[in-house]
């Protein structure tokens, strides 16, 4: 199929040739036309399989097909970071290059100048606003933002807003609304109170669901057995020796992400950080010279894993494994994108190995473990029943004394 055969609007194919896309993905394929249709939709897909796209395209096709003289705001979408409303924003201006249609991402870590921007366009009329739920409330709240004859809603990474604590600020938003609406619920995986949710805000549903808790076929995944002391070396130590162009380092906390990062630059690597410690405009230009290759290595935590669209990254490196088996999908989702190829890399100290084989145990493989360089040393050895049965309450008390 093509996207000529979903019947789009001759503005909307316009822009997606423009962009070069040629084929819909299978979640666009069959989100496209139910949306269309007005249906309310729970659509279930991992990173990288293109559900963007699948509600942006029926969107801007449904906006085109209608009235768009009205001031108020036509669709709302609501996601979990900063940058995902920014790859959201750039996404949306080259769909809706050729149609008119106007959009604003609206989120915070911004000055009183973009503020009175964000207040200037709500209140003016915008056809598309994309945010994230602190920001849209905080306009909300004051009044002027024109949600009356607001026609659709999308919730974009559900689970993952749910995840950082926004249920409320959902709520609240959409107490705003009015009940008549096409609400659309795009989230990677489907546990209990995405259930719960999906019931209270959508009207009889239709459902897709797409390669759920699946890394992409292309990924090669390999795994280390490697002490916390042992973990610095080894990073140095793969990228001396393999020609890299660009990946990812996912640390589990800010302070690993700025430690590693100072190591990487005193080896004369080309490498930066990236947390919620920067200010905006920092990440942004950080995310910025990543897509555009002039910087090599991104070190970050996981407030990038679902909000960054860069295709052609070579290799992820999980420097610390993730607490939940779903983000550890996202994070390697980073790499494998588009049809092309890449590699996987994962650190596994000795409390993470029950956390790591829960992982396997999701995608239903067993990952290959690499046996360390000599000059690095040995190891714990992988036995995710031996630390199972081991005291490890105890040794996390004992721990937590010392320091």
């Amino acid at each position: 199929m093509n996207f000529k055969e979903l019947n789009l609007h001759p503005d909307v194919l316009t822009s997606i040739e423009a962009m070069g896309y040629e084929k819909p993905t299978p979640i666009q394929e069959q989100a496209i036309p139910v949306i269309v249709e007005g249906k309310d939709l729970i659509g279930c897909a991992q990173t990288g399989t293109g559900k963007t796209a699948a509600f942006l395209l029926p969107l801007l096709h449904k906006i085109c097909s209608g009235d768009r003289d009205s001031d108020d705001i036509n669709a709302l979408i609501i996601c979990p970071t900063r940058e995902l409303a920014l790859q959201i924003d750039q996404q949306l201006e080259g769909f809706s290059y050729f149609t008119g249609i106007s959009s604003i991402a609206i989120y915070g870590g911004g000055d009183g100048e973009g503020f009175a921007r964000e207040k200037s366009a709500l209140s003016q009329g915008v056809n598309v606003v994309v945010g994230t739920p602190g920001k849209i409330i905080s306009h909300l709240n004051l009044g002027y933002v024109k949600v009356k004859n607001l026609q659709h809603l999308i919730l974009d990474e559900a689970d993952r807003m749910l995840d950082m604590g926004f249920y409320e600020d959902i709520t609240k938003i959409i107490s705003f609304l009015p009940k008549e609406r096409q609400t659309l619920l795009f989230s990677a995986t489907m546990p209990p109170k995405i259930r719960t949710l999906s019931k209270e805000i959508l009207k009889e549903p239709e459902e897709i669901s797409i390669s759920i808790s699946k890394p992409a076929e292309k990924v090669v995944q390999v795994a280390f057995c490697a002490y916390d002391s042992q973990k610095i070396d080894l990073v140095k130590h793969l990228l001396r020796f393999n020609d890299i162009p660009c990946l990812i380092i996912f640390a589990s906390t800010k302070s690993k992400v700025r430690s590693l990062t100072k190591e990487l630059k005193a080896e004369g690597m080309n490498a930066a950080g990236i947390s919620s410690d920067l200010e905006q405009a920092e990440r942004e230009k950080t995310l910025s010279q990543f897509k555009h290759r002039s910087l090599q290595i991104l070190v970050a935590t996981d407030v990038i894993s679902r909000g960054i669209d860069i295709d052609n990254i070579d290799m992820v490196i999980n420097y610390d494994v993730p607490n939940d088996p779903e983000d550890y999908i996202h994070r390697i989702g980073r790499t494998a994108r588009a049809s092309s190829e890449g590699e996987a890399v994962t650190f596994i100290n000795e409390d993470d190995q029950q956390k790591f084989a829960r992982i396997e145990q999701m995608m239903e493989r067993e990952v290959r473990k690499i046996d360390l360089p000599e000059h690095i040393g040995t190891g714990p050895e992988y036995n995710p029943k031996q630390f199972k049965r081991s005291k490890r309450p105890n040794f996390r008390k004992s721990k937590t004394k010392r320091r």
